[in-house]
């Protein structure tokens, strides 16, 4: 420890405040708060050995030291928390929010527009917010314009342009979501009484609202105006079932703030909920990352600040899931034990423990990427690639002595099946079983139509199948002219030979690889598609066959049948009143008589 350090430390007082710590570079290296300066930083430098790791690294930095005195505990939370927030220390947790949540702007002007603005205090308004979710913000703006009919245009109004009769009326204006202040149709007064409400509402004051709609309501009512009265009572609808979907608890409820977290070594999930006479006005979750060994009750009071200064809350009651000891000002720490208070609290922790899920299947989704990116890179050596293949296509073809012919081909995305992408079609121009003419349609077919669409065409083509199935195959991407975009390879299925066009000789590559092992897959799920489509086409196929034998059944009717009895045998077995009623008396006839003579016909056989 340097000499001017060693004496700021001895002179430091005992009062709350706010130390910072700077490296030899005059960096900020951290940022701490303290009940008592004195022995807060004291404990940094005396008996280091009981000191984390972390800590000793930052403490070995260490080479000058400022601190600033404050009034109470809450002061320093409130200066450390700004302080960070501006300096982003090195060894501090992160609470700056890379995000930036859209806000809900009233602005300050003779007929104040409403819109929204990622600009905090860009112009001169009511800013209301932020909303972690767009859609829900998109979902409330949509609300106030239909229940207060304020304006969407940019026109720069005020009571002397209008009296000009400079402006004219708009479609909103005759659609009725805007009552036309642009040509005095609304007075000024008017537009900002309803201002004053949507101003109420977006502060969670639903009650207000209500009292000023039902005010007019039963005015309109002694008025005999009823008409207007039912607009009234669309309004009232409207925000009821608004207020229907967001309440979650009680609306005896008054106005909190809730807060639960799922902790981890690493890291803390804390999900926060702003709640105003039963409804959740703001929520949000985060996840802070431990830099120091920082407890979770260290964490957690950096975010009731942070988070009560992002959602500009003023609630007096804090909903915790245990004490903690610095207090803040102007509010009570609570712990539900029953009731609609405990609800809220137990949804908040579901939500970071959702969090926290969500945060783990991505990063295990991120390693899966990393691990696949590796193969694919891999395989692009192996195979002496163009690019890393991470759209692969692979073609199989099934038939059964050239009977019900199908063309497979399966998709791999960045080494993982893309089953949503697998086709299977009809093998249209091959008479009798001629694989390579049939490899030769089905590749042809495919590419035709990507190209026809303007679909991106695979990095890399598996055929299944040796020479002569990737010779057929290259011919059809010769007269499509994209041989020479798009790799393609071929495997044989005796000895997993991979093949290469114009190559005589198979391609090397090691049994045991990575690379192999994604063709043998890609080639086995193509093969595995195939046989699906060729049974499900020849089960079709037979099960017609023997209903349109009958005289008087075409295949329309027997389609019909076979669609609602699933087999052959549930028609044999199904009641005559059933039948009718899927084709009809007629026809229902004609195949109950089939059926009796086919019972017959077995009896017989028997005897």
């Amino acid at each position: 420890m340097n000499p001017e350090l060693r004496k700021t430390i001895i002179n430091l007082p005992s009062n709350p405040g706010v130390y910072r710590y700077y490296d030899v570079d005059g960096q900020i290296l951290y940022i701490g708060k303290a009940r008592n300066l004195k022995k807060r930083v004291s404990s940094y430098f005396v008996n280091r050995a009981e000191l984390s790791s972390r800590i000793r690294v930052m403490v070995s930095k260490i080479h000058s030291l400022e601190y600033t005195i404050v009034h109470s505990e809450y002061d320093a939370l409130l200066l450390e928390n700004n302080l960070i927030k501006k300096y982003q220390p090195r060894y501090n947790i992160n609470l700056r929010d890379d995000k930036t949540y859209p806000y809900i702007v009233v602005r300050k002007e003779d007929f104040p527009r409403v819109y929204s603005t990622r600009r905090l205090n860009a112009v001169p308004g009511d800013y209301f917010g932020p909303y972690a979710n767009v859609g829900i913000m998109r979902s409330i703006l949509d609300l106030l314009r239909k229940l207060f009919h304020t304006r969407s245009c940019n026109l720069p109004l005020t009571e002397e342009s209008i009296s000009k009769g400079k402006w004219k009326v708009c479609l909103d204006y005759y659609i009725k979501i805007c009552k036309g202040p642009c040509q005095a149709y609304q007075t000024k007064i008017d537009y900002n009484d309803n201002i004053a409400q949507l101003k109420n509402f977006l502060k969670g004051d639903y009650q207000e609202v209500y009292k000023y709609l039902n005010y007019f309501l039963n005015t309109y009512i002694e008025q005999l105006e009823f008409e207007k009265a039912q607009e009234i009572k669309d309004k009232l609808d409207l925000l009821e079932k608004f207020q229907a979907k967001s309440t979650v608890v009680s609306p005896t409820i008054g106005e909190l703030d809730v807060f639960s977290f799922y902790s981890t070594e690493k890291s803390v999930f804390i999900n926060y909920m702003h709640v105003k006479n039963g409804s959740i006005i703001n929520t949000d979750t985060i996840e802070i990352k431990r830099k120091m060994d920082e407890s979770d009750e260290e964490i957690l009071l950096y975010t009731i600040v942070e988070m009560r200064q992002k959602y500009q809350s003023s609630a007096k009651e804090i909903i915790l899931p245990y004490l903690i000891l610095t207090q803040i000002e102007g509010a009570k720490y609570h712990i539900p034990k029953l009731g609609d208070k405990k609800k809220v609290y137990e949804l908040s922790k579901k939500n970071a423990f959702q969090y926290f899920q969500d945060r783990l299947k991505s990063k295990e989704l991120n390693k899966d990427r990393r691990r696949n990116f590796s193969l694919l890179q891999e395989a692009q050596k192996d195979l002496n690639l163009k690019t890393p293949p991470y759209h692969i296509e692979c073609f199989d073809n099934s038939n059964m002595q050239g009977s019900y012919p199908v063309a497979s081909v399966v998709v791999f995305k960045n080494g993982v099946p893309s089953k949503k992408d697998y086709r299977a079609f009809d093998v249209k121009t091959v008479v009798g079983p001629d694989d390579f003419a049939t490899m030769e349609e089905s590749v042809y077919r495919r590419y035709k139509r990507m190209l026809d669409e303007g679909t991106e065409l695979p990095n890399l083509i598996i055929i299944d199948g040796g020479k002569g199935q990737l010779s057929s195959a290259v011919s059809s991407l010769i007269s499509l002219g994209i041989h020479d975009k798009v790799d393609i390879i071929g495997i044989a299925k005796r000895l997993e030979e991979i093949y290469k066009p114009g190559d005589p000789l198979p391609l090397y590559i090691n049994k045991k690889s990575q690379t192999l092992k994604l063709i043998q897959r890609a080639r086995d799920e193509a093969h595995r598609n195939g046989i699906t489509a060729h049974r499900k086409k020849r089960n079709k196929g037979t099960l017609k066959t023997e209903l349109t034998i009958i005289e008087g059944i075409g295949p329309a009717t027997s389609e019909k049948l076979l669609t609602h009895f699933r087999s052959i045998k549930k028609i044999k077995e199904a009641a005559h009143d059933e039948i009718i009623s899927i084709v009809g008396k007629a026809k229902a006839q004609v195949v109950f008589d089939w059926v009796n003579n086919q019972a017959e016909s077995n009896k017989k056989q028997d005897k």
